[in-house]
């Protein structure tokens, strides 16, 4: 049986809504935190943050020599990092080049030592 669209875009809503209206529940902190987090997991957003915290700045092509990932791949990651601010873009003629914005990642480090902060062991 085949759906109408009106149908479909009414399932969409309900489970775009039903997905977001969780995470109305938890604080700002909360939320701030695991996006930031979220845009670090994967172990090559963590190598490109490690390799432009090396070089200051970079083009993504030179990101894309370091890794053993496709240029498209790591465009991929690059905009998930830079859609929460963890990176900056900017593009210089042809090219795009990327660097850390340094109060995100403060932001990010600070949240992250909030969340550790009383932890003194456990069992």
């Amino acid at each position: 049986m085949e759906l109408s669209l009106h149908v479909k875009a009414i399932y969409r809503n309900i489970t775009m809504y039903m997905g977001t209206s969780k995470t109305l529940l938890f604080s700002e902190h909360h939320i701030k935190l695991a996006e930031l987090a979220k845009a670090m997991a994967h172990p090559a957003r963590i190598a490109i943050m490690e390799y432009l915290i090396q070089k200051g700045s970079c083009v993504c092509g030179d990101i894309v020599e370091a890794l053993p990932l496709s240029q498209a791949t790591v465009s991929q990651h690059l905009k998930a990092m830079k859609k929460v601010g963890l990176i900056k873009g900017d593009i210089e003629g042809v090219y795009r080049c990327y660097c850390i914005d340094p109060d995100k990642c403060t932001e990010l480090m600070d949240r992250i030592k909030s969340l550790f902060g009383g932890f003194t062991g456990c069992c």
